[in-house]
């Protein structure tokens, strides 16, 4: 199959805004303040960022001059609507960015939004619940056969553009849909909630979108984290999950000119997110087990952590495009399910490799 780079970054920003056109009454129309995040993804022509390899810099040194005009300043006297879409809008409207696929804006950890590739503002809200759980039909001596529990997050993406809740509302509109689902599931053991005797992430993302959906038809997706580094994506149709790891990993980038300092041996703690999509298994109610991912991707970990990136074979350079395609060829033998490559540098900043029939979801 053909496959999709995107180049990858994130900026942050500090700035004050009030939200004039939401109800009287409604606290967001008095003056008030963020620390944005914006994340942009793109599909960049070769030797947009000066050099083979230098894209990811240069998309994160665009990214933070696009935002400047933003930083520390007073929203509403820029931009007519400054709501996270106002803004994915104004951000996207931005010259100088080739190939843009995505446009988000990120207001609080738990709230934000992606403009998609079809202009569409995906609204997102995150929701954290506590809870107990054993997987029943998993192996003898399988750890996920005990009882366990985990500090889950969900986050729900809704389809602005379909909707017709005014600006700024939807984030309660979702808060009060989800407030019964969330009364079930905190401090609850899963297994004794119908429809959750078998309560794993593909499980759970599936029991949410059946109760919300009918009541929410700009539902897009459910995202579901059992742990900060694994989690399963359902949007009504297919599932996907990701287990997400971390290297810590020396590199140099052969092909930058001379005298510039990413052609000497440096490093960085490389955020590593291995998507699979598979058919659900009706019996043990899994795509594929997060444990046997990790266990089999182990070789190649231990080949990338702790190692310096730019002597592995068959590597022509060890820029993070290139890095995330040599994953590829080498983990495709082992998890045949793996459809999406992630490849972060430093914080959002990387690239996003996919393959498989679905596409690169929007962030997870």
């Amino acid at each position: 199959m053909t496959e999709d780079l995107l180049h990858t970054a994130g900026a942050g920003f500090e700035s004050a805004r009030r939200l004039h056109r939401l109800p009287e009454g409604h606290r967001a129309r008095r003056p008030h303040g963020h620390s944005f995040l914006a994340r942009v993804r793109a599909r960049l022509p070769e030797g947009w960022g000066g050099f083979p390899g230098g894209e990811v810099d240069a998309l994160a040194a665009w990214l933070a001059e696009a935002v400047a005009p933003l930083d520390y300043t007073e929203l509403d006297e820029q931009i007519e609507l400054p709501t996270d879409a106002g803004l994915a809008r104004w951000l996207r409207a931005r010259p100088g960015l080739p190939g843009v696929d995505s446009v988000g804006i990120r207001s609080t950890q738990h709230a934000g939004v992606d403009l998609d590739a079809s202009g569409h503002a995906q609204l997102w809200r995150r929701y954290v619940f506590q809870s107990a759980h054993r997987l029943p039909r998993v192996p003898p001596g399988h750890k996920c056969g005990r009882m366990h529990g985990h500090g889950f997050e969900v986050v729900l993406h809704a389809d602005q553009d379909l909707g017709t809740h005014p600006a700024g509302v939807d984030h309660e509109h979702l808060d009060a849909l989800w407030a019964p689902l969330h009364a079930r599931l905190h401090h609850a053991c899963m297994n004794d909630i119908p429809g959750l005797e078998n309560p794993t992430s593909e499980m759970l993302s599936s029991w949410i979108w059946e109760r919300l959906a009918p009541r929410l038809p700009e539902l897009s997706s459910v995202t579901v984290y059992e742990t900060g580094s694994c989690g399963a994506h359902f949007d009504g149709q297919h599932y996907r999950i990701w287990k997400e790891l971390t290297l810590d990993s020396a590199v140099r980038l052969s092909r930058a000119p001379e005298g510039d300092p990413r052609r000497r041996i440096h490093g960085h703690t490389y955020t590593l997110r291995l998507h699979l999509h598979a058919p659900l298994d009706e019996v043990l109610g899994w795509t594929v087990d997060f444990g046997d991912v990790k266990s089999l991707f182990a070789p190649i970990f231990e080949r990338l952590d702790h190692q310096p990136l730019h002597e592995l074979p068959e590597l022509v350079d060890a820029d993070t495009a290139s890095l995330a395609r040599w994953i590829r060829a080498q983990a495709a033998p082992l998890l045949p399910q793996l459809d999406r490559v992630d490849l972060f540098q430093s914080r959002d900043s990387g690239v996003i490799l996919s393959w498989g029939p679905l596409g690169a979801a929007l962030p997870v």
